[in-house]
């Protein structure tokens, strides 16, 4: 009979992504997640096989997670321009108002381009978000592309607060997606 589990396997993604955030992904080896989480080397072989399988195990993670908060933000705020900037305001909420957690963000990009599975898993997060969006616009003529153009700017207005470190994130992306829509017409000003 096989021994039980100390961890969950949600309980060990956590710690493995723990280990990514604070250091790095190529730091989140077995010897480091060892570490951190109490279970040896060989137990983490068992569980992931590789270093590779268990950092991709950990982004899927991360994925579902970020999923999870997409949809009770898109299930919670109102289908209005107000509720579009709410949406991308909390999504940006994981970054704290530390421009160094964003960048440790985007090393975790360079992983989910890199694996072709976790690729896939980011196309499918942004269509989700998309959709989400779209609805808040479904008065417009084009509400798809509006979307498109409005998570475009999100991620820029994410990126030059990184480098202006200018105040709490929620509020540099909600100025900046305000004055998106606002260049966009009189009728977005929600």
């Amino acid at each position: 009979m096989p021994r039980p589990r100390t961890l969950s396997d949600e309980q060990l993604l956590s710690m493995v992504l723990d280990v990514i955030k604070s250091e790095g992904p190529d730091a989140a080896t077995f010897a480091a997640v060892s570490k951190a989480s109490g279970l040896s080397g060989s137990t983490l072989v068992q569980r992931f096989a590789t270093k590779a399988g268990m950092l991709r195990a950990a982004l899927l993670y991360a994925w579902a997670r970020l999923d999870a908060e997409t949809a009770r933000l898109a299930d919670t705020l109102p289908k209005t321009v107000d509720g579009a900037i709410a949406l991308l305001t909390g999504l940006s909420l994981d970054y704290g108002d530390n421009p160094a957690s964003y960048a440790e963000g985007l090393l975790l990009l360079r992983e989910d381009f890199r694996d072709p599975v976790l690729r896939a898993r980011g196309a499918a997060w942004g269509a989700m978000l998309t959709r989400a969006l779209a609805e808040r616009f479904e008065q417009e003529k084009e509400p798809q592309i509006i979307a498109r153009l409005m998570l475009s700017q999100w991620q820029g207005s994410l990126l030059w607060w990184g480098f202006s470190s200018d105040g709490a994130v929620a509020d540099y992306v909600e100025k900046e997606l305000r004055l998106f829509l606002t260049a966009l017409g009189p009728r977005f000003s929600g």
